[in-house]
């Protein structure tokens, strides 16, 4: 049973990890600032909740004693508010990840495991080729240029003090307990819409190709590989499939029977044409790969977001 230390542990991957790490047996303290907000995550025995902020280093300080693994799953801004903000995303972010690291430090913490970007860091490729954790990242987005500096201060932290690390550049990950109001996840908030009978927003002619991975084959597979031997310090964790924002649409309109209205935006000119991830290294090195099909994840997010607005009105 390992100690863990789940950073972001009430948000949507984070809780998704607590539920997967307590189904392997470890321990977890779960770091968030809940206040009252309702747990995301399953109760269970071997979960200490901690009502902490991220931006204060006591709260990180007093969090990690006694902790093995770190899961750093924190993050103060979106794409989309880095976008408008990026002075925030390094004051916050980067600055606080770098007293994180510290502090890990100092804790004698045995890994930091770190949810990276893996939608947005590698820029843009118009070759139509996998991206491979060997592909040079070229961000332009400040989302994922911070990401990109967290992980470089990751190899600063491991050369200069040995605090090993994993990073997982997740491509886009979608699903149960996504929150709509921060406008992150194109499935929910169309899922969302489409439930509503609102339009949808799509970005110039919908060619636009992304790879979408399950939300429980990512916490499943970070659960499995965190405290293994590892051949390198970065993992794409994707389906290593893409689908375009029209193929999207039609399967959901597909699955719910509705006719799916849309509005069209001009892109912005930080998003990339494409991004499909090549997951081999993932493979190669611990015998695991995302299981659960876009038209089954689609019906299962689906399910839920029917369920929670239906009970919403009661």
């Amino acid at each position: 049973m390992a100690k863990c230390l789940v950073l972001g542990a009430n948000g949507f991957i984070g809780s998704h990890l607590v539920d997967s790490l307590i189904e392997k047996g470890h321990s977890i303290r779960a770091f968030d600032r809940f206040g009252d907000s309702r747990r995301r995550f399953n109760d269970h025995d071997h979960i200490e909740v901690v009502d902490g902020n991220f931006l204060n280093r006591d709260d990180l300080k007093n969090a990690l004693n006694g902790v093995e693994y770190v899961f750093h799953f924190i993050s103060t801004t979106t794409p989309i508010t880095a976008e408008n903000d990026p002075v925030t995303d390094i004051t916050t972010n980067i600055s606080m990840s770098v007293e994180l690291l510290q502090e890990c430090v100092a804790a004698n913490v045995q890994r930091v495991i770190f949810a990276s970007t893996g939608g947005a860091i590698y820029g843009e490729y118009t070759d139509g080729r996998l991206l491979s954790e060997d592909t040079m990242p070229l961000p332009i987005s400040p989302y994922a240029i911070g990401k990109l500096t967290i992980e470089n201060y990751l190899r600063y932290f491991r050369v200069k003090h040995g605090l090993d690390s994993i990073t997982v550049r997740i491509s886009n990950p979608y699903g149960e307990r996504q929150p709509v109001g921060r406008k992150q996840g194109v499935i929910p908030i169309f899922l969302e819409r489409i439930y509503d009978d609102q339009p949808v927003t799509v970005l110039g002619d919908g060619s636009m190709v992304r790879d979408y991975v399950y939300v429980k084959d990512v916490a499943n597979i970070i659960a499995q590989i965190f405290d293994k031997d590892h051949r390198q310090g970065v993992y794409n964790l994707g389906s290593g499939k893409g689908e375009s924002i029209n193929e999207l649409v039609d399967a959901m309109q597909q699955l719910t029977g509705k006719t799916v209205m849309r509005e069209t935006l001009p892109v912005p000119s930080t998003f990339v044409k494409r991004v499909v991830l090549d997951t081999t290294a993932l493979q190669r090195d611990f015998s695991v790969a995302a299981q659960t099909r876009l038209a089954d994840g689609l019906k299962k997010t689906w399910q839920y977001i029917c369920a929670h607005n239906e009970a919403e009105k009661k």
